[in-house]
């Protein structure tokens, strides 16, 4: 056992002295120990914790602050898709091929910022799972949602460390993207009924997401067939965690546009006792919306 945490010291050591000295002093850069401790404490609290504290308890209402939540969330989504285009993706970036540029140029430096930003706003997105909680959508709260929630910090503090722009951050360019437009629905339907009428291209925002994740499976797979100086492991990370988001949302799409939905029948007619909106509505369980 001495040996094997002794050997994983080393590795640890010989790891860090590839990380990129320009992120060093970046809040909560300097170990991936506090991004893991607090998304083991978000697993706990989102799957043990606040259930059992709500088991008898009455469902929250909050949708002010669900309002105001929301909202901010495509403020900070709005600001990072811009910074990733203007430092970027819309500012010179190879679509093919893009090393990740270490040096102090203010465009790179401006590039490493955003991956920054992308990696905390993944910590303020936690807030998803506990709002669902604490108003009784546990519906919402699927181990696929809870599992992409509690590893993207993780994952995106390797990402921030080592390679801080280049290939590997179009993916985020475009989930930012889609993020901005998913808050701007989840604000505008935490505005209360009346608003439902404004929510018509919500089977649109699903057609996006897919094809969000599709772009970023073509884009990936470019780097098995050519040569370039990025690394092959965060490559193969981007393209498995899309071609699984690829599935669910394709599942999803299908489930809630495609399949016919019953009709149902009460008394003699088979006409009678159908409710218009309940028969025609997707289903509830709307978790992968919400997940990416």
């Amino acid at each position: 056992m001495k040996e094997i945490i002794a050997n994983g010291v080393r590795y640890y050591r010989y790891l860090m002295q590839k990380a990129d000295p320009r992120v060093e002093g970046y809040f909560m850069m300097s170990s991936p120990l506090s991004s893991l401790i607090i998304c083991l404490i978000y697993v706990y609290v989102v799957q043990v914790a606040l259930p059992r504290y709500m088991q008898k308890k009455v469902a929250w209402e909050f949708r002010n602050l669900l309002i105001v939540y929301n909202f901010a969330m495509v403020a900070l989504s709005g600001y990072i898709f811009i910074e990733f285009a203007l430092s970027g993706w819309f500012a010179g970036y190879s679509y093919q091929c893009q090393p990740v540029d270490y040096s102090t140029d203010p465009q790179a430096i401006r590039m490493a910022n955003v991956c920054w930003w992308f990696y905390f706003s993944k910590f303020v997105e936690l807030f998803d799972t506990i709002f669902f909680v604490l108003r009784k959508k546990n519906n919402q709260v699927t181990f696929l949602h809870v599992f992409h929630h509690g590893i993207m910090p993780v994952s995106w503090w390797f990402g921030v460390k080592f390679v801080p722009g280049g290939f590997g951050t179009f993916h985020a360019f475009c989930n930012s993207f889609i993020h901005f437009v998913m808050y701007i629905y989840y604000g505008v339907a935490a505005m209360g009924p009346q608003y439902q009428k404004y929510l018509w291209w919500k089977k649109y925002m699903t057609s996006m997401q897919i094809t969000q994740f599709l772009l970023v499976c073509i884009h990936t797979s470019q780097l098995f067939f050519i040569d370039c100086d990025y690394p092959m492991m965060f490559a193969y990370w981007i393209g498995l965690y899309a071609v699984i988001f690829l599935v669910l949302f394709a599942k999803f799409y299908v489930a809630s546009y495609r399949k016919p939905k019953p009709i149902a029948v009460t008394g003699s007619s088979k006409m009678t006792g159908v409710n218009g909106v309940n028969a025609l509505q997707a289903p509830t369980n709307n978790v992968h919306q919400k997940s990416c």
